[in-house]
């Protein structure tokens, strides 16, 4: 695969995920269900979002440039692991819980949930241009999920802690201890994916990237 292949495909990927949200928001508001606080603040929401952006921007550089920014990329390999987290959670712990409220067509969240992860994996292993990663790249992982879990309370508290966007979160499920389990868990498992693409970025050598720039990434 080539650069402008990667780049025409990372463009219609972005746009298809982003005709997707629109599709649902149009639905929900069709049926008089459609509350941008509540809708924008799913974690699976915010990864779409992120992710079209990076699809979006990944695809801008793959046309025009032979090789992905180091910035850029460590922005791509976080948000890859919080595609594959929501897609672990919502395969894992939420798929045929009763909806609450108007539930609408469920193909969107198969996309968001099945086929967006699926396709950044894709994009990841095979995608041209990719620089290695330095291990302190793995710092942005934890950072918008932890500013995520802290907006999340918050919003909880100003409901009068009954708004709550996952069960797992709610202590009214299984008290505090369950919610701070599951949310160091899920740090966990999403710096343990950083890591191993990190490490994929490292061992392969970007393509036409050459031995000088994997061992500058050494640090």
């Amino acid at each position: 695969m080539n650069r402008r292949i990667a780049g025409a495909l990372r463009m219609l990927a972005g746009l298809g995920l982003a005709v997707t949200v629109g599709i649902q928001i149009g639905d929900r508001a069709a049926n008089g269900a459609f509350d941008p606080w509540e809708y924008f603040s799913y974690f699976t929401i915010e990864t779409t979002l992120l992710t079209i952006a990076v699809l979006i921007a990944g695809a801008a550089l793959a046309l025009r440039t032979a090789r992905d920014p180091v910035a850029f990329t460590g922005i791509r390999m976080a948000v890859l692991t919080y595609s594959l987290i929501t897609a672990g959670v919502f395969n894992l712990l939420l798929r045929g819980q009763p909806a609450h409220g108007y539930a609408g067509p469920d193909w969107p969240n198969e996309v968001m949930h099945v086929w967006a992860p699926l396709l950044l994996v894709l994009d990841w292993l095979l995608a041209p241009g990719r620089p290695a990663l330095p291990w302190r790249s793995l710092w942005i992982v934890p950072a918008f999920p932890v500013a995520w879990a802290g907006y999340t309370f918050l919003r909880a508290a100003a409901s009068g802690g009954t708004i709550y966007p996952y069960p797992f979160l709610d202590p009214a499920t299984a008290g505090w201890s369950s919610v701070f389990g599951y949310i160091g868990a899920l740090l966990v498992v999403l710096v343990g994916l950083g890591a191993l693409a990190v490490l994929f970025s490292r061992r392969m050598r970007t393509r036409g990237g050459g031995v000088a720039h994997a061992r500058a990434a050494r640090s």
